[in-house]
Formats: structure tokens, sequence, C-alpha cells
């Protein structure tokens, strides 16, 4: 008999954990974070995990130590005797220093799944991570998950005419393809030139867009510079509207302004990420039933192939 699966939660995706344990059909474990004046902090699981599996959710935007303490949360599993333990990252942090763009720089992305690899993580979950080829740097098992689940019925739903799908950059172009011939819709590809990081240069698009509907899809928006100038200019070439799905929510700084004065209809994203502010340019979709359904056949040892679209 196959002894039940525990979840368990860092302090930074409470948010979003509740919901997938809900959807699960369990409760989540009791783990305590003591946290001392310097603001070093040590995790401690209030039950059993002997033998078992744990589910460790957490997701890696923003400070630091959301990192650290899953890493700790790992280690104390792995000293706790856990058999199996899956790091569920719904956002994958560092994912954007995927190789050497420049001298002298690190590979961030790299150096995060190494770490998981070290502290005990026995399998890795996430979701849209902002390079494909992520995935082989972890020397354990990963299970890249895609909003396009999510977002393909959504789109449909829609019942928009003379849909085009857009990538709002050159590095996107895969995703848009792929979410064209799901979408049975044109795709055009928006190029951009950067001087510095998160500062655009110039834009512009290849292919028609006159009298269409546009959807602009991309892994993440951070400053939203990029799909908010991108939204501009394809209503400037005629287009009947643009709107942007966007996995990760990152909007920092002042994003949600941006999208907010922006030509976008709306935007609709996951919350991989807690929201910083409601928006009413901003839909939120949850993925909590999909990582809870993922969780579940994982646990199982059941094929989870069909949630693959892309």
């Amino acid at each position: 008999m196959t002894p039940i699966a525990k979840l368990f939660s860092g302090r930074n995706t409470m948010y979003l954990a509740e919901n997938i344990a809900d959807a699960y059909g369990q409760p989540l474990g009791k783990v305590t974070i003591t946290q001392f004046s310097d603001g070093e902090f040590q995790p401690s699981f209030e039950e059993s995990i002997r033998g078992g599996r744990v589910f460790l959710i957490q997701t890696t935007n923003g400070h630091t130590e959301n990192l650290m303490e899953l890493l700790l949360m790992i280690d104390a599993a792995k000293r706790a005797s856990a058999k199996h333990i899956t790091a569920v990252i719904p956002y994958f942090g560092w994912a954007r220093q995927d190789r050497k763009d420049k001298p002298r720089v690190p590979i961030g992305a790299k150096l995060v799944a190494d770490l998981l690899s070290a502290a005990g993580a026995t399998r890795v979950m996430t979701m849209d991570l902002h390079a494909d080829q992520i995935q082989g740097f972890f020397d354990v098992p990963i299970d890249h998950l895609f909003a396009s689940s999510l977002f393909v019925p959504d789109i449909k739903a829609l019942n928009l005419e003379d849909l085009t799908i857009a990538s709002p950059d050159m590095g996107g172009s895969k995703r848009a393809n792929a979410y064209g011939s799901h979408l049975e819709a044109e795709v055009v590809i928006c190029y951009k030139q950067r001087k510095k990081a998160n500062v655009i240069d110039k834009m512009t698009v290849i292919g028609d867009v006159a009298g269409r509907n546009v959807v602009l899809v991309d892994d993440m928006a951070d400053t939203a510079g990029t799909i908010t100038k991108a939204a501009d200019m394809l209503m400037e070439q005629g287009a009947l509207s643009v709107r942007a799905y966007c996995t990760h929510a990152v909007l920092s700084g002042n994003a949600i302004e941006r999208i907010e004065n922006s030509a976008l209809t709306e935007m609709v994203v996951t919350d991989t990420i807690p929201l910083k502010k409601e928006s009413s340019k901003i839909r939120v979709l949850s993925v909590a039933n999909l990582f809870a359904d993922v969780m579940r056949k994982v646990h199982y040892h059941e094929s989870i192939s069909s949630h693959f679209i892309m």
C-alpha cells in the first residue's frame, strides 16, 4: 500500500500552497520556522515524515531567503529520513541566468539546480522555465509544467475572430508557434533591441497584424516594459485588440501602472507569484488544480503526459 504523501509550504507560498492542498484533498503539514534576532531562521517539521514522500512548495521570487528557506526545508526532510523529497517551485528564480551572455558572469540557473540537488531534493516540479534547456541542469527528475494547459482553453473561450498569436521577442518564437498551432492562428514576432537590461531601445513587428485580434504570450512579465511597448506598437500597426498571457507576474517597480496605461485590453497571469496589487486589466488563473493533479499522479506513479500540450 502506498503511504500518503505529505505537503508542506514555505512562508512565501502559503497563499498558493493552501489552494494546492485543498485541490489535492489533504491539509498542509505543520512546519514551524524559528526566526533568530539576526535574521537567521530554522525550519522544523512538527510531524513524522520518515520513509515517506514529501512535497515542499515554495516559489522563489523576490528575496533570496525564499530559496534559502526551501533549501533548509529540503535538508531537514533529508535528515528526517524522508524517502522522496519533491521541491515544488511554481516560479523558478534565477532562470534568466541560463548561460554566459557576457564575460565573467555566473550561470545562476545551474547553480540553483546544483544547490537543490546538494540539499537533498530527489525531484523538482516547476512551471514555464525561462529557457527549456534549464531542465538539463538538473541531475534529478524534473517535471516542467506549462501554463499553456490553462491559457489555451481560456483563449479559445474568448472566441476571438481573426486571431493572431504574437511573441514579444525573438526568444519566445517557439512558444508563440506552439500556441499558434494549437489555436490554428497566425503568428507574428516582435523584434526588440536593448541597450541595457530592462530598457528597450526600439521594437518592430515581423508579420501583419492589421485587422487582427492579437494575443501576446510570454513566460513572465517583470517591468512589463516589453509587453506594453509591444502592445502599443501592435495597435499602431492596425491591430483590433491586444491581450497578453504571461505565466509569472513578477511585475516589479511600476509595472502595474504601465499595464494600466498601455493599449492592452487585459493581461492574464497565473498565481505562481502573488499579485502585488489588483488591477482592472489583470486577470489571474490559478495553477493550484494543475499542480495538485500532477503531484498526485507523481506520487502514485501515473503518467502526466496529458498535461503537456506544448
